[in-house]
């Protein structure tokens, strides 16, 4: 349990801005295994969101509610997804060839790409997170979070990364199988738990019916952008892993959304 709990202090330093005890005798290997915990960190950091938009919606009105917890999740992790999915858009979008394409998505100036990228983006969520019914937005803070994170993971199980160096080089290690298994339970069953919160235990079909309509615009967005990183990159790196993200928590909230307009 000690090594667990290291593991886990290690990647919520690495992920978030939270303090974190320090972790005597650090190896830069230890890192290695910290993945397997990206999806709990996410549940943290949904909970922290759900936390702040429950506080400030008692005192503000809806829309900055959901702005105050935007803001959170973008403060706790140091923008380090959005900054990866703006460098990703503008990598991907302004190269000619994969060397180019790397070469951009390492400068640290923000590009046409990844200006419209990141603005389009947050204004996407905060519609979305806006138009969900406020009874179920903290749960989906926190789904999403984790579901997102989980979908990360995947690019690391099935995708090789392709610099010699980088911000998640310490992490870009072949996954065990025990880092997978850790990282679905995480992700996984805060989304079956969402369902189960809805009531849907009750019924398989409107439980099924749920998971496919929330599931599959995750998957898809997931399958499209995997597709596209190794037509371009032929695997991934630090930011395309932070656009993972951004793309599939954007996913989940739309499906969300379609699953109440249907229901």
């Amino acid at each position: 349990m000690k090594l667990q709990w290291r593991y886990f202090v290690l990647a919520v330093g690495f992920f978030t801005r939270l303090p974190v005890p320090a972790v005597a005798d650090f190896q830069a290997s230890d890192l290695n295994h910290a993945a397997r915990y990206f999806p709990l960190v996410g549940v943290l950091i949904g909970l922290l969101a759900a936390i702040t938009w429950w506080l400030a919606s008692w005192v503000l009105p809806p829309a900055l509610a959901v702005l105050s917890s935007m803001a959170v999740t973008i403060y706790l992790t140091g923008a380090f997804h959005e900054d990866g999915l703006a460098d990703s858009a503008d990598g991907l979008g302004g190269g000619m060839d994969r060397a180019r394409k790397l070469e951009i998505m390492q400068d640290s100036r923000l590009g046409s790409y990844g200006a419209i990228a990141l603005v389009g983006m947050l204004l996407f969520k905060f519609q979305a997170l806006s138009a969900l019914t406020p009874a179920i937005l903290p749960f989906a803070l926190i789904a999403a979070h984790a579901l997102s994170r989980l979908a990360a993971v995947a690019i690391m199980a099935t995708a090789s990364y392709v610099r010699f160096a980088g911000k998640s080089k310490p992490l870009a290690t072949t996954l065990t199988r025990q880092d997978i298994w850790c990282a679905s339970a995480f992700g996984l069953l805060c989304w079956l738990g969402f369902c189960l919160m809805l009531g849907m235990n009750h019924s398989a079909l409107s439980a099924m019916r749920f998971l496919l309509i929330t599931g599959l615009p995750v998957l898809a967005i997931w399958w499209w952008w995997r597709r596209l990183i190794l037509r371009h990159l032929q695997g991934y790196t630090g930011d395309a892993l932070g656009a993972t993200q951004q793309l599939t928590e954007l996913a989940f909230y739309l499906g969300l959304l379609a699953w109440e307009r249907l229901a």
